[in-house]
């Protein structure tokens, strides 16, 4: 592996930092306000609306798209570290239309959807006139394993039928969401890996219900995390994803470059939390010096720098391997640097808590909200339980046991 940036990635990096030195992080607190002054909270504010047309206007737009001629022509090895960038702020990927669930949507729609899909529903994403949704988990079952999946889509003439229950729908209670992504099962009987279909579903389709917003660890997300019910709704059978049956191929697909973007995303968050905790203790006093001199928080800092660049280099060689020999051949470094990735991350925003006290536990700065997203993002996209058994069975299959021929 080269670990140079390319000409294209460095001139964007220089770009990106200025334009979050300038813009970005002058805005979190504004963008804060807003949102709690808005009447209705997930309606997106204005000083967001400012910062995307400023992202446009340079250049810093759809830098994630690796499909198609619509996003910046970077492999996943180049955007990389410009998904550390930008993840180092809260707002930091909505401001280029990097942020989730409508990358993955996206990108669906780029390697499956049909010309007159595209037409519809990516390029409005792509120029973020609308936002998206991506309905998989649901309450009832371990949804982790997407086999558990019980909503139903079911034929009926030219028509899908839709029934189900799902929940953390991120990005449903957005006012411009308008589009939703339905997996569920159109065929129980088929083989394992074949019930599962992804249909397009207009969000004001009748029959579709927000029931609540979910917050998480008290955070109330700006796009929301719904539960949603699906009772009886109809949609053309052309708005079937690919083709029936290959809804859980998509899935992985659609998983696989998403937790390359966790990961950087949250290395950027481990970085900043790492620089507010060298700030803190070189600023604070206790028991007759800085924070500093205490040899603990030394080894924190210490700790912290290491584990931040061992996760860095694990998560391009991921990149480099989806770039270079495909999604399936990365199939266990992606999950590797979903679990590495976020539990450095909040061990890392977690010593930076400590070191700021009452401070770090406080709204008065962003680790707090670090702290509950990198631990919420250890369940979400996959629990560290489900990747690390996946790991493992990969790791097993090397040392398969040659079975004794039969006499």
């Amino acid at each position: 592996m080269d670990y140079e940036f390319s000409d294209r990635t460095a001139e964007l990096a220089a770009r990106l930092e200025t334009f979050m030195a300038e813009h970005v992080y002058p805005a979190e607190a504004v963008f804060d306000a807003q949102v709690a002054a808005n009447s209705n909270p997930h309606e997106q504010p204005q000083v967001m609306r400012d910062l995307q047309r400023i992202a446009r206007e340079q250049g810093l737009w759809n830098l994630f798209m690796t499909h198609g001629d619509r996003g910046a022509g970077l492999s996943n090895l180049e955007y990389a570290p410009l998904a550390e960038i930008v993840g180092r702020s809260i707002i930091g990927n909505e401001a280029i239309n990097c942020s989730a669930p409508d990358t993955g949507n996206m990108e669906i729609l780029a390697m499956y959807g049909t010309e007159q899909q595209q037409k519809e529903w990516l390029d409005p994403l792509l120029d973020c006139e609308i936002r998206s949704a991506f309905a998989m988990t649901e309450p009832e079952v371990a949804s982790s394993d997407a086999r558990n999946i019980r909503s139903t889509i079911r034929r009926d003439g030219d028509e899908y039928v839709l029934n189900g229950r799902k929940w953390y729908t991120s990005g449903i209670l957005d006012p411009d969401c308008k589009l939703i992504i339905f997996m569920g099962k159109s065929d129980p009987t088929a083989p394992t890996y074949r019930q599962q279909s992804m249909v397009l579903v207009p969000a004001d389709a009748a029959g579709v219900e927000v029931v609540r917003d979910l917050p998480m660890f008290g955070y109330r997300d700006r796009l929301g995390h719904g539960e949603v019910t699906f009772t009886d709704v109809r949609v053309p059978v052309d708005n079937v994803l690919g083709e029936e049956g290959g809804g859980f191929a998509i899935a992985q697909g659609r998983l696989g470059p998403g937790r390359m973007h966790y990961a950087m995303r949250a290395i950027g968050m481990a970085e900043r939390a790492l620089e507010l905790m060298c700030q803190r203790a070189r600023s604070r006093e206790a028991f007759g010096g800085p924070l500093a001199d205490q040899g603990v928080v030394r080894e924190w800092i210490g700790r912290s720098r290491m584990e931040i660049d061992q996760i860095r280099l694990y998560t391009f060689k991921a990149a480099w391997l989806m770039d270079t020999r495909g999604n399936a051949a990365a199939r266990t470094e992606a999950a590797a640097i979903k679990v590495a990735a976020m539990e450095v991350a909040h061990n890392v925003v977690n010593r930076a808590v400590q070191t700021w006290g009452a401070a770090g536990v406080s709204d008065d700065t962003v680790l707090a909200r670090l702290f509950s997203i990198t631990r919420a993002l250890q369940v979400a996209d996959g629990p560290t339980e489900v990747h690390l058994r996946s790991i493992a069975l990969q790791e097993l299959k090397k040392h398969d046991v040659p079975k004794e021929p039969v006499s």
